[in-house]
């Protein structure tokens, strides 16, 4: 996985950039006004902070559906060459007017990386890592801050500081980050299989695992593709052919690997999944908590934890699908492959094996038909998928999709309406449900008959749904069935708005939004850009005036002690994201937020000496900071970059990010005129009420999602909004 963190640390220099400027403005900020005398004009000086963030919410208006459409990659190059730019002309700046635009041009690099750098860590990261290497952008921009803290009060030390070398200087660490972007990051597998470009992906994901055998994760990437759909939970027996009893109930089920098949009785009863799932509809029903947020839970309270990307089911098989014998390995999307089919099936000649023009399907387009009395079938068709495996290989662990899940298909039939049967693949995510993985000499209950068994067998639940690569539109124009579609058709189609009124996709945007929104509202970045000058107000100067550091140098120079101070904070939320998960550190920091608003607002009202106010207001606000960095600082942009499709995601992150860009403009525009109005206990007052709101929203709408891969949490939030449409 060193691939996937090295990309990660790098993409993360993006968020670098964007703490290093706040910090810069909120020191600069100082010098600046005695400069163009704006002490009387806070509108002024609120403008010419805020002014970077609406041109971050400008740029986010459009940048989702420039990713989907341009990649990611090239949109955050073009970040580091905006914060390039915007630093040169912050340096010149002869008037207001020319930094209010450089400013904006600064902006337009901070909506960029701050909007996509989690989207591409999200989709490049392993799903046991993803948590701690999405919480990077959090420590690299708090590191930035701290930097250029400490840049800042050298400065303020000089004779006659100068407020266009600390915005200017920004410049330097941009052209590092332009060089990690182009000699480091590649382009996002997800991106690149959206498009149909199968074998860049390939290679990328193979350089991100550090392996050559990544037919399982490309395979799950496919199914990515998929945007709503009808997912239903069901529940498995599953183990080898002469476990089970032999009846018509039973159903095969396969994986990316050929090799011993396997039976899956579906039963009914109490399961875990089942249980909660019920118990989610009765509290959604009473008001309490969305039945979305229970169903996760489920997953990490009562099953397996697991912590790497083997299969969990089966451990003593190794593999759920091993193959026996030592056939030679056939990827699906190897140009040798494609260039095969293309000339065994006239419906595909004119494909060619080019990785931009793949016009063959995963699965070979066969005839549909179900005759048993079929002879033997060519390779690919889809009555010899019914008998062996989707994709040739060896031994392996591809199957394995991280968190513990597995992706399998299983073969289904139905009456047509002119009598004869019609069939398809459904896509199975497996999970081992919470009972002992082996039991030998047992009987195991299965409805139908008892069965007793003599080697391994495992309780799964199953999200059970459409595949992705499925098209009713091509279905009537070409003889081709279900899941035959190459990525390249699917992508033809691209992103669509009507995609977001999808129950899943609107119930992912809910929490999404919500989140980001009471993130921007309870304070922190209107605090973090005025924290000089908080201080300064609060008294801060005091404590160092024995010194002789002035008011405005001793605020600057605790500003940076509070940032290095986050930085072992962010550290313990790295390791934890992945252990505790997201939701579980929102409500326990959360609680600390509110306790440490509340003791800034006492400090201010109760008149306790200089010494003690600056104390007290000192130690509420590296408090708070400390606990933000945590969960409420790390966690919304985790979240929003984890629970929306890939075809959409793009859109739905543009979404998330202009509620957090506008909530942020007002936060940090309305600051100065309210500090001036109602005073620093008022202020802090309205966060710690917003913040307990958020722990209500955290509570009932956000659910856990730590170690569980992109499109499986995509498929939950389906399942969950037919719950809560249910109850």
């Amino acid at each position: 996985m060193s691939g996937a963190v090295l990309v990660a640390v790098a993409a993360a220099v993006g968020n670098l950039l964007q703490g290093w400027d706040n910090a810069t403005i909120a020191g600069a900020v100082l010098y600046i006004k005695r400069e163009f005398k704006l002490e009387s004009e806070p509108t002024v000086e609120g403008l010419i902070v805020a002014m970077s963030l609406i041109g971050a919410t400008l740029i986010t208006t459009c940048s989702g559906a420039l990713a989907d459409s341009i990649g990611r990659r090239p949109l955050l190059i073009i970040s580091s060459v905006l914060y390039f730019v915007s630093g040169l002309v912050m340096l010149w700046s002869p008037n207001v007017y020319v930094l209010l635009f450089a400013r904006l041009l600064d902006g337009f690099g901070i909506g960029l990386s701050v909007t996509l750098v989690p989207v591409y860590i999200s989709e490049t990261a392993p799903p046991e890592i993803r948590g701690s290497l999405n919480t990077l952008p959090q420590f690299t921009g708090s590191g930035g801050m701290f930097m250029s803290y400490c840049m800042v009060f050298g400065m303020s030390l000089m004779k006659s500081p100068s407020w266009r070398l600390m915005l200017g200087i920004i410049s330097v660490p941009s052209l590092v980050y332009f060089a990690l972007t182009i000699l480091f990051l590649p382009e996002s597998p997800r991106w690149l299989v959206s498009k149909g470009r199968m074998l860049e992906a390939k290679h990328v994901l193979q350089r991100l695992r550090g392996r050559e055998d990544v037919s399982g994760e490309m395979a799950l990437l496919v199914e990515g593709l998929g945007v709503g759909g009808e997912t239903s939970l069901e529940e498995y027996i599953i183990g080898q052919d002469n476990e089970l009893v032999d009846d018509q109930d039973q159903i095969k089920i396969y994986a990316p690997e050929e090799g011993l098949s396997w039976i899956a009785k579906p039963i009914t009863g109490q399961s875990t999944l089942g249980l909660v799932s019920r118990r989610g509809s009765m509290a959604s029903r009473s008001g309490l908590v969305d039945p979305l947020v229970t169903l996760f839970g489920s997953v990490h309270e009562k099953l397996p934890d697991t912590g790497s990307m083997r299969s969990m089911l089966f451990p003593h098989f190794g593999s759920m699908f091993s193959v026996g014998g030592n056939q030679p390995r056939q990827e699906e999307w190897d140009e040798e492959s494609l260039a095969r089919e293309g000339e065994e099936y006239a419906s595909d000649a004119a494909a060619g094996d080019s990785d931009d023009n793949l016009q063959s399907p995963l699965i070979s387009r066969q005839t549909t038909s179900l005759d048993k009395d079929l002879g033997p079938a060519p390779h690919g068709s889809l009555s010899s998928m019914r008998h062996g495996s989707l994709v040739q290989g060896n031994t392996g662990d591809s199957m394995g999709i991280g968190g513990g899940w597995q992706l399998a298909w299983k073969w289904s039939e139905r009456e047509g309406k002119d009598g004869k049967k019609e069939g398809g693949f459904k896509r199975i995510y497996l999970h081992q449900e919470g009972v002992p993985a082996s039991q030998r000499g047992s009987l195991v209950s299965v409805p139908g008959g008892d069965a007793a068994t003599e080697a391994e067998f495992i309780h799964a639940a199953a999200l059970v749904s459409q595949p992705a690569l499925y098209s009713s539109e091509l279905m009537h124009q070409q003889p081709v069935g279900p899941a035959m579609v190459h990525p390249s058709e699917t992508a033809a189609k691209g992103p669509s708005w009507s995609d977001l009124f999808e129950p899943g996709v609107k119930h992912a945007l809910v929490v999404g939004v919500g989140i980001q929104i009471l993130q921007q509202l309870s304070g922190i970045n209107g605090v973090l850009y005025y924290t000089p000058q908080i201080l300064e107000q609060a008294g801060v100067g005091v404590l160092l005036s024995n010194i002789g550091i002035s008011s405005a140098s001793a605020s600057l120079l605790i500003s940076a002690l509070t940032t290095l101070l986050m930085l072992p904070c962010i550290a313990v939320a790295m390791r934890l994201m992945d252990i505790s998960g997201r939701r579980s550190l929102l409500l326990s920091t959360i609680p600390v937020l509110i306790l440490s608003l509340v003791i800034l607002v006492i400090g201010s009202l109760v008149d306790m000496g200089s010494v003690a106010n600056a104390s007290i207001s000192t130690v509420s606000v590296v408090l708070y900071f400390c606990c933000f960095v945590m969960g409420f600082g790390p966690v919304p942009n985790i979240l929003c970059a984890e629970i929306f499709p890939t075809r959409v995601r793009g859109l739905c992150i543009a979404i998330c990010a202009l509620a957090f860009w506008i909530g942020d403009i007002i936060v940090t525009y309305t600051l100065p005129v309210m500090l001036k109005s109602i005073g620093l206990a008022g202020v802090f007052g309205m966060y710690a009420v917003v913040c307990l709101i958020s722990w209500v929203f955290v509570f009932m709408k956000v659910p856990e999602t730590k170690g569980m891969p992109l499109e499986v949490i995509t498929e939950f939030f389906s399942l969950g909004a037919k719950e809560a449409a249910a109850s």
